[in-house]
C-alpha cells in the first residue's frame, strides 16, 4: 500500500501517523513527530478582552494546545494586543490564533500580534459567494489567480517578518462562486481552493503553514482530506493538518458525528491537531477531544493485519458494497440495527424502543425478526461441516484473522461461501485496531469475489456510554463511510449500558455516516464571537420544536461565514444576520430577513407550513 499515485495514505492495515512538516506555532510545534495538539475557539465578543480571556483560560486549563478568536473587524484585530497582554501576564504562554474572514488587511494586522492566523480560501481574495454560476475562460482564470497572487502575497510578507504561520482553511460550506463555477461544491473544488493558496505560498518560500479542509458532511469531510493529502504529496507537500467536524451539533450526536469524522482520518495517521465544535461551551470541547486523540493512539503498536496489496473501493467517493440479499438484509439497502437483548426477551424491551424499533434482535445464539422468528449462528466450522440449516436463512459468526486462519486448512470454505446465497456474516474483530482489521477482511472478500452481505459486530466492556459511543464510532464510522457494512450490532458486557443505549447509539453512528437517517437533522454551529446570540440555547429549542420532522434537515448558524454554504445541504435554515436578528432560509435562499430573534422559531415554522414540510407529532 505504499503508491502514492493510488493511495491516500501510507498504509490501510497499520495504524501510522503520516509524516508532515514541523510548524512551530508560538512554542508549540505542531506536525513531524509530536503529539496530536488540542484546540478550540472563543465565543465571546473580541472587543470585551476581559470576557475574551477568562474563557480563553478555561480552554487552556481544560487542556487545550491553542486557542483561537474570531476577528471580525480591523478595531478586532487591534484589540487582540490587549488580549493577549492580558492572557500573558496572567502567566498563560498558549499560543492564540485569530480566525479572519473576508477582509485581508484584518489577517495583516492580526498577523503582528498572534502566532497564527486563519484565513479561508472561499473569502480571502474572491467575494462571499453569492452561488452564482459564472464562465470563465483558461485565460480569465488565470487572471484571477493572478489577482489571488497579488493580494496574498503582501500578507505572506508579514507573516514571515512576524514568524507568524498561516492557517488555510476551507469549509464546504463558504467556497467562492469561482471555484464552484469551475469544480463545483465537490472535493475537487475544496481541495482545489486550498492547492491555489499553498502554491502560491511555495513560490514565496513560505512553509510555515498549516491546513484544514472541514464539512459538517462526515463522507465529504473524510473523502475531501483525504484528497487533499494525495494531490498535496504529489505536488511535494507535506504540511500538517487541522481536522475537525464543522457545525458538528451538542450532545451525543455531536461527539459521535466527530468521532466518525475525525476519528476515521486520525486512524489513517491523518491529522496533526484537532477541534470538536460543538454547540457547548468551548472548554466543553477538550475533555472529549482528548478521549477521541486516546482512543485512536491506543491503537499503536497493534497486532499485524493481514490483506491483500490494494483496497477495491474509491477511497475519494462514495460506493456501497453490494451485499447478497438475504430477506432484508444487503442489496445495498440501508444496513440494519441488530439489538442486544442482554437476557431480556423482546417483549420486556419493547416499551424501550419508542420511535427507534431495531430491524433485529440478538439473544446470544440467535438472531430474531420482529415476529420473533428465531435464525440460528453458526460458527466457520459447524458452516462448513455440520450445517443442518442449509436450505434456511442463517449467520456465520467470524473474524478475519479465524476466516483467514480457517481458510488455509480448508480452502474449501471459500467456494462455499461464493456460492452462499441464505446466510449473513457476522463480522467480529478483537484487534485493538478494529477498523483496519475489518477493513482488511472486506479487502480479503474482493479479492476472493464473495458478495456475503456482513453485518458489524462490536463487543465492548464500558463503564460509560459516552466511553462506548466514542469507541464504536471511531471502530465502525469509517466502515460505512466507505459503503462497507450492511448492519450494525453492539454487545457490552458487566456495565451499566442499557438495551436502548446501545440501540439508539447503533441508529446514531448509521445516521453520523450518512448511511440510514431515522430522525431530524440539526446541523449547528459551535458560535464564535461573530454570534450574537445565544446559540446553544436556540439549537436546543428548535431541536425540541422540529423534532418530529425526520423528514427535515436543518441548519443552525449563528453567523454568515459558513451558513449559507452548509446548508446547500440542509432544507431550511436559520442564520444569525448580526444585532439578534435571524435571516430564514429556504435552502439556500433567504426567505425571510432581520426576524427578531424571539420570533425566529415561530417564523421558520410558518415557512416550512408554507412549504408543505410540516407534518404534526
Amino acid at each position: 500500500m505504499m503508491d502514492r499515485n493510488f493511495n491516500y495514505c501510507k498504509t490501510l492495515t497499520e495504524y501510522h501517523r503520516e509524516e508532515t512538516m514541523e510548524v512551530n506555532i508560538g512554542g508549540v510545534p505542531l506536525g513531524g513527530f509530536n503529539p496530536i495538539r488540542l484546540q478550540s475557539m472563543t465565543d465571546t465578543d473580541t472587543m470585551d478582552a476581559d470576557a475574551t480571556v477568562d474563557q480563553f483560560i478555561r480552554i487552556v486549563k481544560a487542556g487545550a494546545d491553542y486557542v483561537r478568536i474570531a476577528v471580525k473587524t480591523t478595531k478586532d484585530a487591534e484589540n487582540l494586543k490587549e488580549i493577549k497582554a492580558k492572557i500573558r501576564a496572567l502567566g498563560f504562554q498558549t499560543p492564540i490564533i485569530a480566525d479572519v474572514h473576508f477582509n485581508p488587511k484584518i489577517a495583516e494586522i492580526a498577523a503582528r500580534y498572534v502566532s497564527k492566523v486563519r484565513i479561508n480560501p472561499g473569502n480571502f481574495y474572491d467575494k462571499r459567494a453569492q452561488f452564482e454560476q459564472f464562465i470563465y475562460t483558461d485565460e480569465e482564470y488565470r487572471q484571477e489567480l493572478i489577482k489571488l497572487e497579488e493580494t496574498l502575497t503582501p500578507f505572506i510578507n508579514i507573516c514571515k517578518e512576524n514568524d507568524t504561520a498561516i492557517r488555510v482553511g476551507a469549509n464546504q460550506g463558504s467556497l467562492s462562486d469561482r471555484i464552484m463555477s469551475r469544480y463545483g461544491d465537490t472535493p475537487a473544488g475544496i481541495v482545489e481552493s486550498v492547492m491555489e493558496f499553498l502554491r502560491i505560498c511555495k513560490k514565496n518560500d513560505f512553509h510555515k503553514i498549516v491546513i484544514s479542509i472541514k464539512s459538517w458532511n462526515t463522507r465529504t469531510l473524510v473523502y475531501t482530506v483525504r484528497l487533499m493529502n494525495y494531490k498535496m504529496r504529489l505536488e511535494d507537500m507535506n504540511y500538517p493538518f487541522h481536522i475537525g467536524v464543522t457545525e458538528a451539533g451538542e450532545g451525543e450526536d455531536g461527539r459521535i458525528r466527530s468521532a466518525v469524522g475525525i476519528g476515521t482520518l486520525l486512524i489513517d495517521g491523518i491529522g496533526d491537531t484537532i477541534r470538536v465544535s460543538l454547540t457547548e461551551k468551548p472548554e466543553n470541547e477538550i475533555p472529549f477531544a482528548k478521549k477521541l486523540v486516546d482512543v485512536i493512539t491506543s491503537r499503536r503498536g497493534h497486532q499485524k493485519i493481514g490483506a491483500p496489496g490494494f483496497a477495491q473501493t474509491n477511497p475519494f467517493e462514495f460506493e456501497r458494497r453490494y451485499g447478497r440479499p438475504v430477506r432484508k438484509i444487503g442489496n445495498r439497502r440501508a444496513p440494519v440495527v441488530v439489538a442486544d437483548l442482554n437476557g431480556n426477551e423482546i417483549l420486556e424491551v419493547s416499551n424501550l424502543n419508542g420511535k427507534l424499533e431495531p430491524d433485529y434482535y440478538y439473544d446470544g445464539r440467535h438472531i430474531i425478526n420482529r415476529l420473533n422468528k428465531r435464525f440460528p449462528i453458526l460458527s466457520l466450522e459447524d458452516y462448513l461441516y455440520n450445517d443442518i440449516y442449509q436450505s434456511s436463512h442463517r449467520f456465520i459468526r467470524m473474524s478475519r484473522k479465524e476466516f483467514v486462519e480457517f481458510r488455509n486448512e480448508n480452502p474449501e470454505i471459500v467456494q462455499k461461501l461464493k456460492a452462499e446465497r441464505k446466510a449473513v456474516i457476522l463480522l467480529e474483530s478483537e484487534n485493538s485496531n478494529r477498523y483496519a482489521d475489518m477493513r482488511a477482511f472486506f479487502m480479503i472478500m474482493e479479492s476472493i469475489v464473495c458478495r456475503l452481505s456482513v453485518i458489524l459486530c462490536g463487543q465492548y466492556r464500558e463503564k460509560n456510554l459516552l466511553d462506548l459511543q466514542l469507541k464504536a464510532a471511531t471502530d465502525f464510522g469509517g466502515l460505512f463511510i466507505d459503503g462497507y457494512g450492511d448492519g450494525i450490532l453492539l454487545e457490552n458486557e458487566g456495565h451499566d449500558i442499557f438495551y436502548s443505549d446501545l440501540k439508539n447509539t447503533s441508529f446514531a453512528i448509521l445516521q453520523a455516516t450518512r448511511m440510514r437517517i431515522t430522525k431530524s437533522e440539526f446541523i449547528s454551529c459551535p458560535g464564535c464571537g461573530r454570534t450574537q446570540f445565544d446559540l446553544h440555547t436556540t439549537t436546543l429549542e428548535i431541536k425540541s420544536h422540529f423534532s418530529h420532522l425526520k423528514h427535515l434537515k436543518i441548519g443552525i448558524m449563528g453567523c454568515v461565514v459558513n451558513g449559507p454554504g452548509e446548508m446547500g445541504d440542509a432544507d431550511y435554515g436559520f442564520v444569525g444576520a448580526g444585532n439578534g436578528k435571524i435571516n430564514l432560509y429556504k435552502g439556500q435562499k433567504v426567505v425571510k430577513r432581520h426576524i427578531p430573534h424571539e420570533e425566529a422559531v415561530a417564523e421558520l415554522e410558518k415557512i416550512i407550513r408554507e412549504n408543505n414540510d410540516w407534518v404534526e407529532d
